[in-house]
């Protein structure tokens, strides 16, 4: 079985059996057994939705400690787009730049930049013909991951293009490298992140063999960090460092921002895991035509939404919407050609058939014939009450020897015929009708 490494984690003790997070997992990776949940990790895809729902905080995003600073002689900050839209009457990025350079870091690089790179090289092939249309986005690795494991049909329409988070840490690190002359292994790169599936994303990387990524730290740890550094800095008047990303970039940080930077209306945007869902499913079922571009964003509203974040997503969008007005449109135009190996993956995306019954396609023919008898045995009422977040769930539970069928309370009183629970068994209600 491949290892999986996974931001998203479980505070056993904080856990109390309840079923929110089981009906609210976009691959069904979660169940409760012996009253705590448990993840099951080749399903996983650290969307940060069982984070957002649980009501006991007993889900949680492992992230690297601001001490990773210090594994390195030079520190290259990665600030997200969404970063900005933290901050209450920002007008301008360059006293965030400024504040992550006082706070500790030696250079800053803006993830917004590469974003601009990855617009343009998205843009120019797209032009000459190399891509499947319609092309999925392969920003969001939270979706990228649920397409490699959900929807295989999909995989060549995905983006083979790195994350501007990737590019960016290549880019920072080439740059440190010609202006200080240290080796690359003294140099680290970290990324400030919005969600848990960005961390999965460096630690566990798709398109590359290993992520320049170096450390990821929370935005929430980062923020009250950097407020104050913000405040001082704006009462000293100092001379700031200057962004060096435009409206295209900044965009990034929220839905339908990548495709606005493509310059091209023929697109689709949608954010939250279960609207995603629902596009790849359309799109898989061939319903969906006229559309050149998908972006696809697992979180709502976009990386503004993310859960390591502290502001309101919806809030959040509205002020980045303020700061771009005054941006140029973009400040980068690189030739691509010289970029080539920093844009483009090292390795093709691949399917990782997690949800199939059996390798073997008569055995898993058959065990498909035996969860269709299974569902036929149970209620149908998907009430999550066995653990699993669906009666199809429980029964192919069943078939992969994970649970046992009676762990349905309805199924199991049908078969007892106790009537102490005030409900007639499904046996009970058969008898009646005839």
């Amino acid at each position: 079985m491949q290892e999986f490494f996974h931001s998203v984690t479980l505070d056993r003790d904080k856990c109390k059996g309840c079923i929110n997070c089981i009906k609210r997992c976009p691959t069904e990776a979660i169940r409760v057994r012996n009253k705590k949940a448990y993840i099951i990790p080749e399903r996983c895809i650290d969307c940060g939705e069982c984070i957002r729902i649980c009501p006991h905080h007993a889900k949680r995003a492992v992230c690297d400690p601001m001490s990773v600073m210090d594994q390195f002689k030079y520190t290259i900050a990665l600030p997200p787009p969404s970063l900005m839209a933290q901050f209450n009457n920002l007008e301008d990025v360059d006293i965030v730049i400024s504040a992550l350079q006082e706070f500790g870091f030696d250079s800053v690089f803006e993830v917004a930049r590469a974003a601009e790179i990855v617009s343009a090289a998205t843009r120019q092939l797209m032009a000459e013909g190399k891509l499947e249309l319609p092309v999925i986005s392969s920003a969001c690795p939270a979706v990228t991951r649920l397409i490699r494991v959900r929807f295989p049909g999909l995989i060549d329409h995905v983006l083979p293009l790195n994350a501007p988070i990737e590019v960016a840490a290549r880019m920072a690190k080439k740059e440190a490298m010609e202006r200080t002359g240290l080796p690359e292994e003294d140099i680290g790169a970290i990324f400030i992140s919005p969600c848990p599936a960005k961390v999965t994303a460096t630690k566990m990387p798709l398109g590359t063999e290993k992520s320049a990524v170096d450390g990821v730290i929370a935005v929430s740890e980062v923020y009250p960090k950097l407020f104050p550094l913000m405040n001082k800095l704006a009462a000293e008047g100092r001379q700031l460092i200057s962004s060096q990303a435009g409206r295209i970039g900044i965009s990034w940080g929220s839905s339908s921002g990548e495709s606005s930077g493509l310059i091209n209306d023929s697109y689709l945007a949608a954010d939250g895991i279960e609207n995603v869902i629902g596009v790849l499913e359309d799109l898989e079922d061939e319903k969906i035509t006229g559309v050149d571009f998908i972006e696809l964003n697992a979180c709502s509203g976009g990386c503004v939404g993310g859960v390591l974040n502290v502001e309101n997503p919806y809030i959040a969008e509205t002020k980045l919407k303020r700061i771009r007005k005054t941006l140029p449109i973009s400040m980068n135009h690189p030739d691509l050609g010289d970029l080539q190996q920093v844009l483009g993956w090292d390795a093709p995306l691949e399917f990782v058939p997690v949800m199939e019954l059996d390798s073997n396609m008569l055995a898993a023919m058959e065990k498909m014939a035996r969860i269709e008898e299974i569902v036929g045995q149970l209620e149908g009422l998907d009430c999550g009450s066995c653990g699993a977040p669906s009666c199809r769930a429980l029964a192919e539970d069943v078939v992969r020897g994970m649970a046992s069928i009676e762990d349905c309370v309805f199924y199991f009183r049908s078969q007892k015929k106790c009537g102490e629970c005030g409900f007639a068994s499904k046996a009970d209600s058969e008898e009646e009708k005839s």
